[in-house]
């Protein structure tokens, strides 16, 4: 066990918000941890690090460390990044400058060879000879690779600076690992290592993610916060939802039998209370009445929004052909030749690297983009609606209802107020400016607008931002069992192993359809680079290559062949001497043991550049 809550009520004032919470956290548990916006994630987060102090009940702690990553973690102003990656490993790099003084002095006494073998054995089981390549292993997975790791830390920009901090948390490796929306600015690439890291790790994980996808691949229990009290369910995200709908199905007939048992309690009660022959009849069943607990209506449980995205004419067969379009902003060309193929029906997620022009081919193909090179053909009869990831189409000024009302005058003001209902704008949210709406309020003011639009072709630019959980399934659903045509990009990518029926990754100068969901385009990725490299097919007006050229792809084939077979000899000799360092004979030899050691971390330090080398020539 490394922390226990007993019976746990935490209250700010005269309010609660977390009520008699238990929950015990063993040494290799993964639990993701769930609910609305302040429901009290991180108040619980923060009495598991002994930050905050329970009202009532009681935190129970081993003498297990505990990292916890803040959404803001703070990092030291003026180190660099490697010296902030260095700060980790502080005792451990201290005892290595003690080791080489001891080593210094072993000939004057035996006491110092004691001393000396002592701390080696310390060192090595902290794996002080590995510092350097554990630094890297986890600079690099968090998206560093090739940076200069004398960069000052305070010149980063705000999502390489959250990165950082989330490796240096990663590097101190905790018994327990507490992250709080850790994929915030991390793109596949990086998000894919992280889970396969976390995978792996050797300690227990509690993490409060929106990235379903990332739930689902690192976690193997989900607590529920709701109305104060934590349930835990046993599986991932996928098994959450079926096990919650399972159990709301099951809590609405408990309901049902109750409120049937309430009706003929309170009916006998009004026939027999003025009778004497049944009035002591009647008021023992008004003391059960009276003293029964009134289950809550199962249907209010954390009440979800409903979309239904609908259409009454249907376009021609080719949608949209875009061809050799060129994506510039000024001088800067984020894409020179972008070619997309959109059929009726087809639901396409566009993929890529951040800057490559996702959202800007969104707004081109839709006319707000401007270009100079290249063609946007949309076919007959299509209706295009749009979901902007910003809000420059709403209007601040206004307020809910009147965004409606402008759009569509012809309805009445009850229509309006229906569809904003169901969205979980009521009451006098409809009346609020646009302006002060929260971010997820302004996204289902988005989809009130495009339900009431009627688009045959629904363009979205990531529509899942905002949403809490709940809503987000309902998206999920939405988008699934509507019968148009959809080109989106998204980072979510729960929503692109659900809705799309094609993952078009785009990339500078190229387009890859992959006819598939996330999980067939993330294979088909894996199969690519484990594939040897093999020649592309020439294109036509790529059927001469210069002689430089020529020369240039020979050289860089060399340069593979020969850093690979330098890192073969590099981890023969590692090998080598860890069978060394292993020996008896070299062991007892303090001169020899030494002299290994700096020789194997100067091997393991090549053997990493190496491997560095190794991916970029990959990459070329």
């Amino acid at each position: 066990m490394i922390v226990a809550l007993e019976k746990v009520s935490k209250f700010f004032g005269a309010e609660e918000i977390l009520t008699d919470i238990t929950l015990k956290i063993e040494d290799r548990d993964r639990i993701g941890l769930i609910g609305a916006n302040g429901a009290g994630k991180s108040t619980l987060l923060n009495l598991l690090t002994g930050e905050l102090e329970a009202t009532t009940g009681e935190v129970i702690f081993s003498k297990k460390t505990i990292g916890y990553l803040h959404q803001n973690a703070g990092l030291s102003s003026g180190n660099s990044i490697l010296e902030e990656m260095r700060s980790v490993f502080s005792d451990v790099i201290a005892m290595g400058k003690k080791l080489e003084e001891l080593y210094q002095k072993i000939s004057d006494s035996h006491e110092n060879e004691r001393e000396y073998a002592r701390l080696q054995t310390i060192f090595e089981q902290k794996e002080g000879y590995h510092i350097d390549v554990k630094i890297n292993t986890v600079l690099n997975g968090m998206g560093f690779l090739g940076r200069d790791l004398s960069t000052p830390v305070d010149r980063l920009s705000g999502g390489e600076k959250t990165r950082l901090a989330l490796a240096k948390l990663l590097l101190s490796e905790p018994d327990l690992l507490i992250l709080d929306e850790p994929t915030n600015h991390l793109d596949f690439k990086t998000l894919e290592w992280l889970e396969d890291y976390l995978t792996a790790y050797k300690g227990a994980i509690v993490l409060v993610s929106h990235d379903r996808y990332f739930l689902d691949r690192c976690v193997t229990d989900i607590c529920e916060i709701y109305k104060g009290k934590l349930t835990r369910y046993k599986g991932n995200y996928s098994k959450f939802v079926v096990l919650k709908a399972q159990q709301l199905e099951y809590l609405e007939k408990e309901y049902e039998k109750q409120q049937a048992e309430i009706a003929s309690l309170k009916d006998y009660v009004a026939r027999n209370r003025v009778r004497a022959s049944t009035a002591k009849s009647a008021q023992s069943r008004q003391h059960i009445l009276d003293t029964m607990e009134v289950m809550e209506k199962p249907s209010d449980y954390l009440k979800s929004i409903h979309l239904n995205f609908t259409y009454k004419t249907e376009p021609v067969k080719d949608v949209l052909q875009v061809s050799n379009l060129e994506l510039k902003v000024k001088d800067k060309v984020l894409n020179p030749d972008v070619n997309l193929h959109v059929r009726k029906n087809d639901k396409i997620a566009i993929v890529g690297a951040n800057g490559v022009g996702k959202t800007s081919l969104l707004k081109a193909i839709l006319g707000s983009f401007p270009f100079e090179k290249g063609t946007v053909n949309w076919g007959g009869g299509v209706k295009k609606s749009y979901f902007e990831q910003e809000t420059g189409n709403l209007h601040p000024e206004k307020t809910a209802l009147n965004e409606l009302w402008d759009r569509f005058p012809s309805m009445y003001e009850q229509e309006l107020r229906r569809i904003l209902g169901s969205l979980l704008l009521t009451g006098e949210d409809v009346y609020k400016q646009v302006g002060v709406l929260s971010g997820g309020e302004k996204a289902k003011l988005k989809f009130a607008i495009m339900m009431l639009e009627e688009g045959n072709v629904l363009i979205l630019d990531e529509p899942t931002n905002h949403l809490d959980l709940p809503s987000k399934e309902v998206l999920d659903q939405a988008l699934d069992a509507y019968s148009g045509t959809i080109i989106m990009v998204s980072h979510d990518r729960y929503l692109l192993n659900k809705v799309p029926t094609k993952i078009v990754e785009m990339k500078p100068g190229e387009m890859v359809v992959y006819d598939g969901k996330y999980d067939y385009y993330l294979e088909k990725h894996k199969e690519t680079a484990a594939e040897p490299i093999e020649k592309k097919p020439e294109k036509a007006n790529d059927f001469y290559r210069s002689k430089k050229d020529r020369a240039a792809q020979t050289k860089r084939k060399n340069d593979l062949r020969k850093t690979e077979e330098e890192i073969g000899r590099i981890e023969e000799e590692i090998s080598i001497l860890q069978g060394e360092i292993a020996s008896p004979e070299i062991a007892s030899d303090f001169e020899a043991l030494k002299e290994r050691c700096d020789c194997l971390e100067k091997l393991e330090q090549q053997l990493n550049t190496l491997y560095e080398n190794w991916e970029a020539l990959q990459e070329e």
